[in-house]
């Protein structure tokens, strides 16, 4: 008993709670482009429980409902110790009154007798669509799985944000997806060469933001797709191809109706598109023919600065100058600057750390060079000073940047007077200098050689030397060996990581959960559930059905009410978008379902 007590006490000690104590953010999110007359939604997010949450009058918005408060929170044990979090949202629904560009005022919250406010925000109000554009659109979502579709209604245009650049001016070439459809994926399938060009890709969010554009009078959903930066390496006309983007649309099946319900549960088809992007020409202008002799092709808006380690030294000490050359432009094509020290100095190569960061403005950052070298001998010296040229592009001209010329002061070091003598290359013979005893001698008359008394070899240690590898790798062929044949069996791969991959499709979920995006929440719980059963019944998942699902689990011996709860999870996502009310409530219900029953059936499953 009193072992039991003594076990007890430790893993309570071990099992401490520590509670998160992150520091308190409240958040303002929305869309920052919406349409005239078009409901949209506004969210305010805080870390913690608070109240008293108070907002500025909604000016040229009208709130047609909320706030709607919704709770979250979450834990997790980390070697013994428990962290937790939690997250609460004011959500409202708001509809602009009129076009043009409004502010909407940060709001407040009071969290343990503290006031916290939160960012305010710029929304683009852009005008309504015409009937014609609404009715265009909505005709050509109802077209069938096989029929063409419109490029008036799903296009991609390449903007250059520049038609006429110099030589090595950064160019960005964006190619932005306009649609009036349902685009489930777009995908890049051949891209320009870009010749003529150095190009660096910018690197976008997973999350990509959509955002509405009106574009020939129609208001288009939009997203940036492909961004990449570009300088040109010659002048003249240069022409960059046209792209080609693979898309899928999501379109309504059109059927004969034979009753009200055939019209109420529309059915859908995904329809495979391949979209040209036009090409453009840029025109490149040459630069200026009156370049300085230590000019190397920068071009962008450059600074200089330098510091040395120290002025006073003695000799044999190493002294380090740090020259750091910051600004924007074509970073990568910087060349080390030379500095040509003084005769008798030991000069290693430069440490070179790169700092850049590609963006869609060009490449910036810093580029720092650290030259070491040690003085062999006293004396006074000057460092003369590093150059770089560049071309301004603000300025159109040619700068040359310049660091000052250090002093160098040098004692004399204790190992100046030795025998040992360095030359440098350009002083004469009657010039050299004592450097230090820097040469030791190998000492090889006093070696004896000894015959071993006890060979190793044919002891029993040298024979498990022998046997112990080969047992050791006969058992990592075997487990290798079955490594391999799990891994070549498709199916049993895809069953073995359903699980995973269906946590990682409803963590989504639960971000746009808090996020507040309805429409997207849904989608993807109910991708989440349709991937998972694929996964774990090996059934590709454009042949499931919801009765081929309720037959193949019950042909697995799985309960029928966890049967019944997968297909109400389905007919939940299926029905959500007719139910414009549904609140964070239902949607954090539906998550938490969705979880709780891909969990049973996964336990269900590994007893099966």
């Amino acid at each position: 008993m009193k072992i039991k007590i003594v076990l007890l006490k430790v893993f309570l000690l071990l099992t401490v709670l520590v509670w998160a104590d992150e520091p308190v953010r409240f958040t303002a999110s929305a869309t920052s482009t919406v349409i005239l007359d078009r409901p949209f939604q506004l969210v305010y997010t805080v870390n913690a429980t608070g109240k008293d949450m108070r907002t500025s009058d909604f000016n040229n918005f009208e709130v047609l409902a909320g706030p709607f408060e919704s709770r979250s929170s979450s834990y997790q044990i980390v070697n013994g110790k428990t962290s937790s979090s939690v997250s609460v949202s004011y959500t409202y629904t708001l509809q602009a009154t009129k076009t043009g560009t409004f502010t909407i005022p940060s709001a407040s919250i009071v969290v343990d007798g503290k006031k916290y406010n939160s960012n305010g925000l710029s929304i683009k109000v852009l005008p309504a669509d015409d009937n014609a554009t609404s009715k265009s659109g909505k005709e050509e979502s109802r077209s069938a799985a096989g029929q063409g579709i419109s490029n008036e209604n799903v296009f991609i245009k390449a903007q250059v944000s520049k038609s006429s650049v110099y030589e090595q001016e950064p160019l960005l070439v964006t190619y932005k997806l306009y649609t009036l459809l349902d685009v489930v994926q777009c995908t890049n399938r051949k891209m320009p060469d870009f010749k003529g060009f150095m190009k660096n890709e910018i690197e976008l969010s997973q999350n990509k933001q959509f955002s509405y554009e009106n574009f020939n009078g129609k208001n288009y959903g939009t997203v940036v797709l492909y961004q990449v930066l570009l300088f040109p390496q010659q002048a003249g006309a240069l022409k960059i191809d046209n792209a080609v983007f693979d898309a899928v649309i999501r379109v309504e099946n059109r059927q004969q109706v034979r009753s009200i319900f055939d019209d109420f549960f529309d059915s859908y088809s995904n329809v495979q598109k391949a979209i040209t992007a036009n090409g453009a020409a840029v025109n490149v202008k040459p630069l200026p023919t009156n370049k300085p002799t230590n000019y190397n092709g920068t071009v962008g808006s450059l600074n200089m600065t330098s510091n040395i380690s120290a002025e006073n030294v003695k000799a044999n000490d190493a002294v380090t100058l740090k020259v750091i050359i910051s600004g924007s432009g074509n970073m990568k094509l910087i060349q080390n600057p030379e500095i040509r020290f003084p005769d008798g100095f030991e000069v290693y190569d430069p440490k070179v750390n790169n700092n850049f960061k590609t963006n869609t403005n060009g490449i910036s950052g810093t580029k720092i060079i650290e030259y070491m070298f040690i003085p062999r001998h006293s004396g006074e010296f000057q460092i003369p000073s590093a150059e770089i040229s560049y071309f301004d592009i603000k300025d159109l001209t040619y700068k040359t940047l310049r660091t000052p010329v250090y002093n160098l002061k040098v004692a004399k070091g204790t190992g100046e007077n030795s025998t040992a003598v360095v030359s440098s290359g350009y002083v004469a013979k009657e010039d050299l200098k004592k450097l230090g005893n820097d040469i030791r001698f190998i000492v090889t008359d006093k070696f004896e050689l000894k015959r071993e008394e006890n060979p190793f070899f044919g002891t029993t240690l040298s024979w498990l030397g022998y046997i112990i590898p080969l047992i050791i790798s006969i058992i990592l062929f075997l487990v290798f060996r079955k490594n391999v044949v799990e891994s070549s069996n498709l199916d049993f791969i895809r069953n073995k990581k359903a699980n995973k991959a269906a946590q990682k499709r409803l963590k989504l979920a639960a971000k746009l959960l808090s996020e507040g995006k309805k429409d997207l929440f849904y989608e993807e719980v109910m991708k989440a559930v349709w991937n998972y059963l694929s996964d774990k019944l090996t059934i590709p998942v454009a042949s499931l059905t919801k009765e081929s699902v309720s037959t193949e689990l019950e042909s697995r011996g799985v309960e029928k009410d966890l049967i019944t709860a997968f297909i109400e999870i389905l007919n939940t996502c299926e029905y959500a978008r007719f139910a414009p009310n549904s609140g964070q409530q239902e949607m954090g219900n539906l998550y938490e379902t969705s979880i709780d029953t891909i969990s049973k059936l996964e336990n269900t499953m590994r007893k099966v």
